[in-house]
């Protein structure tokens, strides 16, 4: 069934509608998950393979310590994709130059969780390569699969969805409630119709009618819909016209997929010329989408009026065509198209010839104009919303760039593109897939180009290794020298802060400290990014600071944070924060040092710049060793681990950034002793992304998935539910519980689950989350 969508492309689908119970399913997927590794739902499109995985995977979570992830693999189109898009469901952000798919089953190798590979049919061997090496490379790892098509593996176990079974429309009707098919349609229809429910007199109807569809959850709710237009009788007869014209006189009854195929038709015969128009047109997105989008995917001559697509979108969403979605990230409302449906739309789009070109073409011009006018804004106070709307337009991205550098032979555009959108690839955490697609680009437009010095540089600031530094200088001063060439001073410049940047992460800190005085008593350049040249200012201090000069970098901060005060600006602002606590740093003024660096820490936190988060976290823990707060180090060390462990510390690996930080693990565990150092350690790489940043900026932890509501009484574990409660908090599973306690690995089982019960939580983070609380 539908109506459901990724929530931020990683956990489980948010529901938009209720789910109709399928009770024996759930079960049955929930017992095949507790024996296999890789369980594949299968079954035709519009059967509700994807709600039910969502709910299988939501009754199995707290088995998974590490989590449930959500997977949609419906917009991807390229099989290289889908280890990166894999990663980033999963918040690991992959700056090696290593295969992708290598470095995914590193990362994952000590985690325990469950990966929900959501409509795997036309990817299907990239899907079985990911889930194989999940399987033979880790043992911690789940994989439930949704595809119209067995994956192949022999350890895969399969699960066929069926459609909801139907009763006899002649036959004992009294607990016609109890029919999953009878009370999908009943409350579709109520809320087309309020009101609407089953009784004695309709109940043979819907039941005729559910069963003319076979039992099809997408078809019943396509035909429920028309209840605010139609009579049960009315529907009946109309959609009995619809089956003698497909089967042109044949008593023989249509197979499943011409009776999907008969429903949408229908569908799509009782729309408007224009929603029907529309629907084609839309069929391209393969993602959630805005008005402003629809606007320009549609504007097909005569080009409707902004009120116009209003209205339309307005009538498909009521037909139940698109769904509409309230982003909770800050996106605004969106849209999408069920996949089943947008398949038929692209059908019906690709019988008129070009207009599929056509409606590409407009839809590029869209994704450009929107990455350009975020681009020009992202110097600027609106950069959280920024980062919310493009982490929406991720699949819209990836449709653009796929067309231009396939079969839309728009080569140039495509280098245009992946060049504006640097400062996502960079500050937003998916500098791999910047590098994919800046490689395709930059391969295929090699003419001397202002988008290709752009795209030079821009491939060489998302460098993926120490190694890989070494191309990333290449190509930067590839990037000067052709737009020297060009007469383009902006991209000049721009490359010159990349060439400084990579002379930072070699250590050569004289260099980059004179390249960085260079750059900076240049001067402002016409058409530079205010972000690189607060940047500038933020890597000199940077020079400065590693070098001992702390009131030289003190006074480049306070320059850079002028600069960025008068934009309103954040991302860059962070940046200036950290170095001016790691100026405090360098002359051993930790007061001084702590209430910039938890400020650089609670901006990061807002555009989710997780390598910052990292390196803030790192000074955060040099600053509480220099207060002889010990345990606070350990936990903030802990945490900090927690989190380079979902980006790559070897990527960030200078000589310069790291080498506090072996200073303070040794200082934090001689003054509390290996055995109490390695417990606050585990309590702060348990607490995650979110409990480490508020811990680290004194907030009152909030415990991931607790309500909100004060508790009226005190939860009371019994003694040996307070200490399972803190193995659980050293990040011990049930085995070495059991072991430390000398118990049954059952029994240690059950005093967990009583922990969970008792608290209301859903997973073992929260448990260690709210043992760091308490202490």
């Amino acid at each position: 069934m539908g109506g459901s969508a990724p929530r931020g492309g990683c956990h489980l689908p948010v529901e938009t509608t209720s789910f109709v119970d399928r009770r024996a399913e759930q079960n049955a997927g929930r017992e095949l998950l507790a024996n296999a590794r890789l369980v594949t739902l299968t079954g035709p499109g519009g059967v509700g393979k994807t709600r039910l995985a969502a709910h299988i995977a939501g009754r199995v979570e707290r088995a998974f310590p590490d989590g449930v992830r959500y997977v949609a693999l419906a917009g991807l189109h390229d099989p290289e994709l889908v280890p990166l898009a894999a990663a980033d469901a999963l918040g690991l952000h992959d700056h090696s130059d290593r295969p992708p798919l290598d470095t995914l089953v590193e990362r994952l190798r000590e985690r325990r969780l469950l990966l929900v590979l959501d409509n795997c049919e036309h990817l299907l061997a990239a899907c079985a390569g990911l889930a194989a090496a999940l399987l033979h490379g880790t043992t911690g790892v789940r994989v439930l699969a949704t595809s119209r098509h067995r994956l192949g593996l022999t350890e895969e176990h399969l699960m066929e969805v069926r459609p909801l079974p139907v009763p006899d429309p002649d036959g004992d009707l009294s607990a016609a409630e109890a029919h999953p098919a009878l009370a999908l349609f009943a409350d579709r229809a109520a809320a087309v119709l309020p009101g609407f429910r089953l009784t004695p007199a309709n109940r043979a109807a819907v039941a005729r009618l559910c069963r003319r569809l076979d039992g099809l959850p997408l078809a019943i709710e396509l035909a429920a819909v028309r209840m605010r237009v139609l009579g049960l009788d009315q529907l009946l007869a109309r959609l009995d016209d619809r089956y003698r014209l497909l089967t042109a006189g044949s008593p023989a009854a249509l197979p499943r997929h011409q009776t999907l195929r008969a429903a949408v038709d229908w569908s799509h015969d009782l729309c408007t010329d224009r929603e029907q128009s529309a629907w084609a047109h839309l069929s391209i997105l393969p993602g959630t989408f805005d008005l402003e989008t629809a606007e320009a995917v549609c504007g097909t001559p005569p080009a409707p009026t902004p009120l116009d697509i209003l209205e339309v979108v307005a009538g498909l969403v009521d037909k139940s065509v698109l769904v509409r979605e309230e982003d909770v990230s800050g996106a605004g409302v969106r849209y999408r198209l069920l996949d089943t449906l947008r398949h038929y739309g692209l059908d019906r789009l690709r019988e008129r010839p070009g207009a599929e070109a056509a409606a590409r073409l407009r839809h590029l011009g869209r994704v450009q104009a929107h990455a350009s006018a975020c681009e020009a804004a992202w110097f600027g106070p609106g950069q959280r919303e920024i980062v919310a709307r493009l982490r929406a337009d991720q699949d819209n991205l990836r449709a653009a760039l796929d067309f231009c550098l396939g079969a839309g032979g728009e080569a140039r555009a495509g280098l245009r593109l992946a060049g504006t959108l640097w400062f996502y690839w960079h500050a937003c955490g998916t500098p791999r897939e910047g590098r994919y697609w800046l490689d395709r680009a930059l391969d295929a437009s090699p003419g001397p180009t202002p988008e290709r010095a752009r795209a030079l540089w821009v491939s060489a600031l998302l460098a993926g290794s120490p190694e890989d530094l070494t191309r990333g200088l290449r190509r930067a001063r590839e990037a000067r020298a052709l737009a020297e060439r060009l007469g383009d001073p902006a991209e000049a410049a721009h490359a010159d802060y990349v060439i400084g940047v990579v002379q930072l992460f070699a250590d050569d800190l004289p260099a980059a400290r004179a390249h960085y005085e260079t750059t900076v008593a240049r001067g402002p350049v016409p058409g530079q990014h205010l972000s690189l040249r607060g940047l500038d200012l933020v890597e000199l201090a940077c020079a400065h600071a590693f070098l001992g000069r702390a009131d030289r970098a003190t006074a480049v901060c306070e320059e850079a944070l002028r600069l960025c005060e008068a934009h309103g600006e954040d991302w860059v602002r962070s940046y200036v924060l950290r170095i001016l606590a790691l100026a405090h740093a360098v002359r051993a003024d930790w007061r001084g040092a702590e209430p910039h660096a938890r400020e650089a820490l609670r901006r990061k936190r807002e555009v989710h710049d997780v390598i910052g988060i990292g390196l803030t976290l790192d000074l955060l823990a040099r600053i509480a060793d220099g207060l002889g707060a010990a345990e606070r180090t350990a936990v903030l060390l802990g945490g900090a681990d927690r989190v380079w462990s979902d980006i790559d510390r070897d990527r960030w690996g200078s000589t310069a950034l790291n080498s506090a930080r072996r200073d303070c693990e040794s200082h934090a565990r001689a003054a509390l002793g290996a055995a109490a150092y390695e417990r606050a350690y585990g309590r702060g790489g348990a607490l995650g992304l979110a409990g480490i940043t508020g811990f680290a900026l004194g907030e009152q932890p909030r415990i991931p998935g607790e309500r909100p509501e004060v508790r009226t009484a005190p939860v009371r574990l019994t003694r040996r539910e307070t200490e399972v409660a803190e193995l659980v908090a050293e990040g011990l599973g049930n085995q070495q519980i059991a072991d430390r306690l000398v118990i049954a690995r059952r029994t240690a089982e059950g005093h967990v689950e009583r922990v969970l019960g008792k608290l209301g939580f859903s997973n073992r983070s929260q448990i260690a989350a709210w043992v760091t609380a308490r202490r």
